[in-house]
């Protein structure tokens, strides 16, 4: 290999690695540990492109531009998509399981979401919980981290975690049931409070005796 072929090798490279930062800078803020499944499908074929495009050298470098740009604007167009449509949201992120619930698992959650004891209990581990029974929920998020309300031992009483019952106008019936509420009691509460019309609703959860109600565009 001639020293011209390691120079194209090397400003390939260079230029593929600040395009691949912009388009990670573009795709938005999120963990690693965070992502979705399709963050995680386009990050695998980013990297793949790059990678081929610096191992086959002769290759013109637009050929590998293209098709990140094309996976740039899916991601974004996606994304967008998802902040107007829960359903759409849904779908494409799933929906967080409870998987302890009430200080009891939830077996037919975990078999649902293909999780297993020994996840279960090395992922408690990780949160520097040695006893199960300490553990008044455990809800494993889209992401796959497992989030943990401990019981309060001290108030001896349980602990509870926030449930929307709205997001973006649309009614979380899960949440309710969860909650063992009525869609009918929801709205006889929010039309108490003055808010008759479900679609201007944000987010709205129920937490302690007490409704958070954030209207959509409060701030413009």
């Amino acid at each position: 290999m001639g020293l011209y072929q390691y120079f194209t090798i090397g400003w390939k490279t260079v230029i593929l690695y600040l395009l691949i930062l912009v388009i990670f800078r573009l795709m938005g803020k999120r963990e690693i540990g965070e992502l979705s499944v399709l963050d995680l499908v386009i990050f695998i074929m980013i990297g793949e492109l790059a990678a081929v495009a610096i191992e086959n050298h002769a290759e013109p470098i637009g050929h590998t531009i293209l098709p990140m740009v094309i996976l740039l604007g899916i991601q974004v167009f996606f994304a967008l998509i998802s902040l107007k449509s829960p359903t759409f949201r849904k779908m494409i992120d799933g929906t967080p399981s409870i998987v302890i619930r009430k200080g009891k698992i939830d077996e037919k959650a975990m078999k649902r979401q293909r999780y297993n004891f020994d996840d279960l209990l090395m992922q408690l581990r990780q949160k520097d919980i040695n006893n199960i029974a300490d553990v008044e929920y455990a809800i494993l998020e889209t992401s796959g981290e497992l989030s943990i309300v401990k019981k309060d031992k001290k108030k001896k009483q349980k602990q509870v975690f926030t449930l929307p019952f709205i997001v973006d106008g649309e009614i979380s019936h899960e949440n309710l049931a969860n909650r063992k509420v009525s869609e009918m009691w929801l709205r006889r509460e929010l039309r108490k409070r003055g808010y008759s019309d479900i679609n201007q609703i944000s987010f709205c959860s129920f937490q302690d005796g007490e409704f958070y109600i954030d209207l959509k565009d409060e701030l413009e």
